[in-house]
């Protein structure tokens, strides 16, 4: 990443995240497996957005299918091993890398087929999110759930789902296709119907 946004620079979420993958040893990305169940679904023509993506094995395999992929996260390393990684597969042009703090992040008004995020989790980024689904695509979410806090006290509760989200942020026109939680997390599916 060439120009660090603006208000980035000293943000605590880029400097832990950036710490992490400057400390973590590079290895080929997986994709999640709500990103693969979600791209094994019907859903109609667009492009994804990977919100808080990391280096997303998740976004390399959308792209892989043919789709136009958006990865958004605040860490310039984590972003610059998916731009390498894309390059190695031949997969530059279907790639943008955006740096952002998701909390002042905007949807593109133009829409996508399929928003993805697992592992981050604020209620005004999940309603912006589900504004911007395309008519039929979907929206595939995994979060810590409240309970995770029993075993990561240390966890803020904000950053974690309340017994009733994210179904009941949803707009109306929604149909959840899958909800399940596992090690303190939910994994959440659901298609838009309008």
């Amino acid at each position: 990443m060439e120009d660090l946004p603006d208000g980035l620079a000293g943000h605590p979420d880029r400097l832990r995240w950036n710490a992490k993958y400057s400390d973590a040893a590079a290895k080929p990305p997986h994709a999640h497996p709500l990103a693969e169940r979600a791209l094994s679904l019907g859903f109609p023509d667009g492009p994804v957005l990977d919100l808080a993506s990391g280096p997303s094995g998740s976004a390399l395999l959308a792209a892989e299918a043919g789709r136009a992929v958006t990865a958004v996260d605040i860490s310039e390393i984590a972003l610059d091993r998916l731009s390498a990684e894309a390059r190695k597969r031949g997969l530059t042009p279907l790639i943008t890398t955006m740096q952002a703090d998701l909390t002042d992040w905007q949807p593109d008004a133009l829409g996508y087929a399929l928003i993805l995020c697992t592992g981050f989790w604020d209620r005004a980024v999940f309603e912006r999110a589900a504004g911007a689904v395309l008519p039929h695509g979907l929206l595939a979410w995994e979060a810590f759930a409240e309970e995770a806090r029993r075993d990561r006290p240390h966890l803020p509760a904000e950053w974690c789902l309340n017994p009733d989200e994210p179904a009941s942020l949803l707009p109306d026109d929604f149909t959840v296709l899958d909800e399940t939680d596992t090690n303190g997390k939910r994994r959440f599916l659901a298609r838009s119907e309008r």
